[in-house]
């Protein structure tokens, strides 16, 4: 079970209004630390991001960036014994052989791609998905509701993002909520690789607006579909395009917007 105090913090605020005395008030606030995932003989990893369910966030993370294909590529996970907000990760030999993509050492909760070089080369290299994945419009929708049920820390903080992996019939695979868009996802990931469940030929409800970071992690894991309930960029529906993704933005109420392979959604 989750530490709420990981998750949630108190905060002093002075609420105003037209036409009403101000009110001072105490406020639920989202937390944001620095949470560093080590990768014993790659590098060390600092991700701005709600402290919650930390390795599973290690797992999808090391997942997502290409340094393992498996939970096999992990030979052990655990927090530091002197600094809870460290997760030590050791790969397997293999793994530490391979040679690591180089990025930020800090990744804020806003964005993990930023500072990545020749993004062309990247979308190159992203896998391109098979369409196993068929679904009418209202397996999205149920996902997003099932989502919604599940999304704690945003009815109290309004300030955090939710990802969920969902099946071909609306099961929830797995779920992330965290204050920044990818690690939410890369929770959710994490979350079905230590349940030993791949996430490959899933769908992926998204509570934020769907960016480039976003396609990028989910065409890793094998997500075959996204539906995010804001608008996604310009560069989002470009890799999805390019690697097989159906990428849906604006799944509100009883619609959606599909951007690219609305083959994959029985219309």
């Amino acid at each position: 079970m989750t530490d709420n105090t990981e998750q949630i913090a108190s905060a002093r605020a002075l609420r105003i209004s037209i036409g009403s005395p101000p009110v001072s008030e105490e406020c639920r606030v989202v937390v944001e630390r620095p949470v560093t995932v080590s990768v014993e003989g790659v590098g060390d990893y600092t991700l701005m991001c709600t402290p919650s369910d930390a390795a599973a966030l290690a797992v999808g993370f090391v997942y997502t960036e290409g340094l393992i294909s498996d939970m096999s590529g992990i030979t052990s996970i655990r927090r530091c014994g002197d600094d809870p907000y460290t997760i030590r990760v050791r790969l397997s030999e293999e793994c530490r052989r391979a040679e690591p993509r180089a990025r930020n050492l800090i990744v804020a909760s806003s964005c993990g791609t930023c500072g990545i070089d020749r993004i062309e080369e990247i979308i190159e290299e992203l896998p391109t998905r098979a369409q196993n994945l068929i679904v009418p419009l209202s397996t999205i929708l149920a996902a997003h509701t099932a989502m919604k049920s599940r999304q704690t820390l945003f009815r109290e903080t309004g300030g955090a993002h939710a990802a969920a992996i969902f099946t071909s019939d609306a099961e929830i695979l797995a779920f992330g909520e965290d204050i920044g868009r990818h690690n939410a996802l890369d929770k959710a990931i994490g979350t079905c690789l230590l349940a030993r469940r791949q996430p490959a030929g899933s769908g992926l409800a998204f509570s934020g607006r769907a960016s480039f970071e976003i396609v990028a992690k989910a065409a890793r894991a094998g997500i075959e579909l996204i539906a995010a309930v804001s608008a996604p960029s310009s560069l989002a529906i470009e890799a999805a395009r390019r690697c097989g993704i159906t990428l849906c933005g604006f799944v509100r109420d009883d619609r959606a917007t599909i951007y690219c392979h609305e083959s994959r959604v029985r219309i």
